[in-house]
């Protein structure tokens, strides 16, 4: 274990303010409301304010703040913050991000999960919080490996927690780190006290296994409608990452612009912002999560993690139901595309807890902090 921080070079900064202010922008028309992917007066004036406003030091002194390690697991670069919990017992929690995520989505979170009596709550409730960057993606790079996916991210987590002296912890996640938390309820039953989640897809996704038409109710028509409308309107990104990453990876490192244009699009249509992604996400948070993929050039391994996934595809431990045995809470928002019918979820799952919200959308720690932290709260307060 090595105490890490962010000291991005001046040279790097410097360099990123000359290609944005050497951009080729592209002509847009008829594109008001995003129908043809990013529109590009709004990008725009993102651009301009990463020129002009927005402030990276400002965002790394921020990160800095919280204690960050890094390690090496199996050959690879594991980054991740570290916060000891303020309370009489407190439990091991890791919390695990998705794609294009990083680990700050969890910043919300972090304080009232790790120390609950100075944001209103029980200090009985606190958590040793583990955030790791997933494999690939920011601090936790390069990555040389090939074959590391969502399942084999999970046998990190595992050696990871027992690095840290956790030889049985809790686990959360949400995107691909819902996946990750899902497979730790499944292949480590005996090692998490439970899984929590607020995404549902089956493990075996990428081989085809999606509920059935059968598994869904009536009232559940919108949801499966959703999810269709997801995998024919909203899933181009997957199909490239899964087969051909390396091809956008060497566009998306050599543009800023590019790589904002592949994220900023992906947080406004999966966040429940109402088409105005900056009710959900400010300028400098939309910039910050771009920032960290551009530092560390880690745009091509985030991809690959879908490639990863297609070309290994997971095998059960068990054939036994529920596929995931630990006990499993889900938040349950509105405008997450990727929510599964009750009927699939009960048999699926070992469901102990589900919650249902009024608002929020796929990036749920940001959006719905406070939801998600007395979800948290709520299903790991007697589990140990």
């Amino acid at each position: 274990m090595e105490t890490f921080r962010i000291d991005v070079s001046d040279e790097v900064l410097v360099d990123l303010q000359t290609r944005l202010k050497r951009t080729r922008w592209v002509d847009d028309f008829a594109n008001e409301s995003w129908q043809y992917g990013t529109n590009t007066a709004y990008l725009q004036e993102l651009v301009d304010y990463w020129i002009a406003g927005y402030d990276w030091r400002q965002h790394e002194s921020a990160i800095n703040a919280y204690p960050q390690f890094r390690t090496e697991i199996d050959g690879m670069p594991i980054h991740f913050v570290h916060v000891r919990g303020k309370g009489p017992h407190p439990k091991p929690l890791i919390l695990s991000h998705g794609w294009p995520w990083t680990f700050w989505e969890y910043r919300k979170v972090i304080g009232p999960l790790s120390d609950p009596g100075a944001h209103g709550g029980n200090p009985a409730d606190a958590f040793d919080l583990v955030v790791p960057s997933l494999p690939g993606y920011g601090f936790s790079t390069p990555l040389r490996k090939t074959g590391v996916n969502f399942w084999r991210t999970s046998e990190l987590w595992v050696k990871l927690m027992e690095r840290l002296g956790y030889s049985r912890f809790a686990a959360h996640g949400a995107d691909w780190g819902a996946l990750i938390t899902a497979d730790l309820g499944h292949r480590y039953p005996q090692r998490v006290t439970g899984v929590h989640f607020s995404m549902m897809l089956p493990l075996d996704l990428f081989s085809g296994g999606l509920p059935a038409p059968e598994d869904y109710d009536a009232d559940e028509a919108p949801m499966a409608a959703r999810l269709q409308n997801f995998f024919a309107t909203e899933s181009a990104y997957s199909a490239l990452q899964s087969t051909k990453p390396q091809t956008i990876a060497l566009a998306l490192n050599d543009s800023p612009v590019g790589l904002a244009a592949w994220i900023v699009e992906k947080q406004r249509s999966w966040s429940d912002c109402n088409g105005d992604v900056e009710t959900r996400f400010s300028k400098d948070d939309l910039l910050t999560t771009i920032m960290i993929y551009w530092v560390t050039q880690s745009c091509g391994t985030s991809a690959r993690y879908y490639y990863e996934a297609a070309h290994h595809p997971w095998k059960p431990v068990h054939d036994r139901m529920p596929v995931v045995e630990a006990p499993v809470g889900i938040s349950v928002l509105p405008e997450e595309v990727c929510s599964a019918p009750r009927r699939w979820a009960k048999r699926y799952y070992n469901l102990q807890q589900k919650r249902h919200h009024a608002s929020g959308g796929h990036f749920t720690a940001w959006e719905e902090p406070q939801a998600i932290v007395t979800d948290i709260r709520d299903f790991f307060r007697l589990r140990s």
